[in-house]
């Protein structure tokens, strides 16, 4: 039997915004300014993880020395965050997970690999921060997904065990960082990512997040 649910934690890039399209923008177009063609595929390669390694493991594979990683790191977020505030858009059925975990009187927190000043910005153009009781970003953690730790601190945070967390994630890293951390996890891949084997590991698998309130009230019940 499963652990009874108190709080639903969130990912934020690929389920509470359709991020990644901007995420490949962003990066293409930093990395075509520098010089290097980076491509969509290239993109894809490192979906999930924290940005700072993203860079790492470019520069390190183009032997990019004309520019710091820091600085390069930082022109790309700026891109990004424009490119929120022109299109980001709230993915359908995440006002109803998060009405129905407000109604339900659940704890509702957010943990993301992306920075704080991206994830302050995904919240602000959203509107979505007071549906939240914490939210963490794994910026300024030794490890990132799929290491566990920024799904335990929001549980500390959120004043509940991890074995009564709920995650919501949409890569494998995610969820094999949610299970690490002994929560239980709805995987909710893109459809070109749907037959990834990986995801057997996740608890639950749907197609959208509208698929995930009716979970979420099973599991309740």
């Amino acid at each position: 039997m499963q652990n009874a649910i108190k709080a639903v934690i969130f990912d934020m890039d690929g389920v509470l915004i359709d991020s990644e399209p901007l995420w490949r923008m962003a990066m293409i177009k930093g990395f075509s300014a520098i010089g290097i063609p980076f491509t969509e595929s290239d993109c894809k390669k490192t979906m999930g993880m924290r940005f700072t390694e993203v860079v790492q493991i470019w520069f390190t594979h183009f032997n990019i020395t004309t520019i710091l990683e820091a600085d390069f790191e930082n022109s790309v977020v700026e891109i990004l965050i424009d490119l929120i505030n022109e299109k980001g858009k709230t993915i359908d059925g995440v006002l109803d997970v998060l009405n129905y975990c407000q109604q339900k009187k659940l704890k509702i927190g957010l943990a993301t690999s992306s920075s704080i000043k991206i994830m302050n910005a995904v919240l602000n153009k959203l509107q979505l921060q007071p549906y939240f009781n914490a939210i963490v970003s794994a910026q300024f953690m030794t490890y990132g997904k799929p290491h566990p730790k920024v799904f335990l601190v929001c549980a500390q945070l959120l004043n509940v065990n991890p074995n009564n967390c709920l995650v919501i994630e949409d890569s494998v890293n995610g969820v094999i960082a949610a299970k690490a951390a002994l929560m239980q996890v709805i995987a909710v891949p893109d459809a070109e990512h749907f037959n990834n084997k990986k995801f057997a590991i996740a608890d639950y698998k749907f197609s959208n997040i509208h698929e995930v309130v009716q979970k979420i009230k099973y599991l309740l019940n």
